[in-house]
């Protein structure tokens, strides 16, 4: 390990022992699962992994973040959230992510004051603070603090350590909820969250690593990357099969490709269709 890591990995671990009892808004992510091994081992039953399950998070990401608590040997609990419930958030703004996140870090605040608890950290890097996010001003309200960038941890720093510290999750791509699959403005409701998140267990049974389907009305836009195109296409009647089983009449594949970071939007690259226009 680089000496600038070890030290970084150092000033983390001092960072998390002084939070004293501590809960983890754990996503499932690379990030949040690094800040739950390292609370695992300095803080030990004071320390909680919480993951808000809700329609937005996808079965196959709230079974994974189970057992990597497990094999990590934190302690971890499941914790209900209703931001389906806020018409601010189920109509899908821009600063959606503000509701999603003040949600949260409402249940996890009411949460840690039932159980003792005085501190809430989340996965937050120091990369993370260049980029505008709404869901970070929801946690800055509840001073939610943010271990890997208190001690200068950039999203390769992440992945190198927890690559080091055997976390199995080192590798794993980025993920963000199912909301983020829909256009802005365009109204979030269970039933299409389902749709979109049965769609995508076609793309993950077919052996894809990386994948968005993007939700637009009637079509399914699916975007991987670009070396990935090729396996869809090869795959094509099983895909094609399956995302018009969940609900789409239509499927289309983007030639641009999947961007970490994208949204939803109607400005795509350019599409192939993988089942024709009537």
């Amino acid at each position: 390990m680089k000496q600038e890591l070890r030290e970084k990995e150092q000033r983390l671990r001092e960072v998390v022992r002084g939070y004293g009892r501590c809960l983890v808004a754990f996503s499932g992510g690379v990030d949040s699962a690094l800040v739950v091994a390292v609370a695992a081992r300095e803080l030990g039953d004071d320390a909680l992994a919480v993951t808000g399950v809700s329609p937005s998070l996808p079965r196959a990401e709230r079974e994974a973040a189970v057992a990597f608590a497990r094999a990590a040997g934190a302690r971890h609990e499941l914790l209900d959230t209703n931001e389906l419930a806020d018409p601010n958030y189920a109509s899908n703004p821009a600063n959606r992510c503000y509701f999603c996140k003040s949600e949260l870090y409402g249940r996890m605040q009411r949460f840690a004051s039932e159980r003792g608890f005085v501190t809430i950290a989340d996965g937050l890097n120091h990369d993370d603070l260049a980029e505008m996010r709404h869901g970070r001003r929801a946690a800055d309200e509840r001073a939610v603090r943010s271990p890997l960038a208190e001690a200068g941890f950039t999203k390769a720093d992440v992945r190198e350590l927890a690559r080091e510290l055997q976390l199995d999750v080192w590798d794993k791509p980025a993920a963000a909820c199912l909301s983020s699959r829909f256009p802005t403005g365009t109204a979030i409701t269970r039933e299409l969250l389902e749709r979109v998140e049965n769609a995508e267990a076609v793309l993950r049974a077919a052996g894809l690593r990386e994948y968005r389907v993007r939700h637009h009305g009637e079509v399914a836009r699916i975007e991987v990357p670009l070396d990935a195109l090729e396996t869809v296409l090869q795959r094509r009647e099983a895909i094609l099969g399956g995302v018009r089983a969940a609900g789409y009449r239509y499927v289309s594949l983007d030639l641009g490709g999947y961007v970490r970071g994208g949204v939803a939007s109607d400005g795509a690259a350019g599409i192939i269709d993988l089942v024709p226009f009537a």
